[in-house]
């Protein structure tokens, strides 16, 4: 028989852990982001009984339905692209929003915020790859859409998101990650007033040990935690 959910928690937490400890950070500085996108709902609590804090969802109706059968306090995180037409509903469902790509979602976000009297927390996401498949800001553009995140009273711009392109060998993915870290730790000295990156959002199944060698905070995590998605 393969591994259970439990299990698999406890051999990521234990690898998390020492890739922690390799660069000189406590382990207790990287959080695991579930990531439950076709994951059936018995192994999704699973991974909650198991002590999985926060969950991670690409898409605001699947976060909904979701949401009706786990009622257990955890965070819920945006890691799909968001349409400004969703906006309220993510607002709602949502602790973070991790996708955060462009001013238009920005003040689209704030606006609901406001009307729903939450403060909610964001991350910007950031296109380091230059592939047209993926969603991010341009590291040029980001010190601006910062800005105009500051500029939102609802919303708390807590850190930076990436996803790099794939590769077989995870080593392949460390200069992006490092990149990430290298962009926060030029912006932050000079970021607006509340504005703390702290959050670095960065590493999925194939490569997170090396995504939090260098510097992940949040790793979202998928497969190795739940086995194979259905189709």
């Amino acid at each position: 028989m393969g591994l259970g959910v439990r299990e698999r928690f406890e051999n990521i937490q234990e690898r998390v852990a020492a890739a922690a400890l390799r660069s000189g950070r406590a382990p207790s500085g990287v959080c695991l982001v579930a990531a439950v996108k076709r994951v059936p709902v018995d192994r999704i609590l699973e991974a909650v009984e198991a002590g999985v804090k926060a969950l991670g969802e690409n898409y605001v109706q699947e976060a909904q339905r979701l949401k009706e059968q786990i009622p257990s306090p955890v965070h819920w995180h945006m890691i799909g692209n968001l349409q400004s037409k969703k906006a309220r509903q993510a607002v709602r469902l949502f602790d973070v929003v991790e996708t955060v790509d462009r001013e238009k979602i920005a003040n689209e976000l704030q606006r609901c915020a406001q009307e729903e009297g939450k403060r909610l927390d964001v991350m910007v996401q950031v296109d380091l790859a230059g592939e047209a498949t993926k969603s991010g800001v341009d590291p040029g553009r980001i010190r601006r859409l910062i800005e105009a995140v500051a500029a939102c009273e609802n919303l708390r711009c807590v850190g930076l998101m990436t996803m790099p392109p794939f590769f077989d060998d995870p080593e392949g993915a460390r200069p992006y990650f490092a990149e990430l870290r290298r962009l926060r730790d030029r912006l932050q000295p000079s970021a607006p007033q509340g504005v703390e990156l702290k959050e670095l959002s960065m590493g999925m199944s194939g490569d997170f040990e090396v995504a939090v060698e260098e510097g992940a905070t949040l790793v979202r995590i998928g497969t190795a935690l739940f086995g194979p998605r259905k189709p």
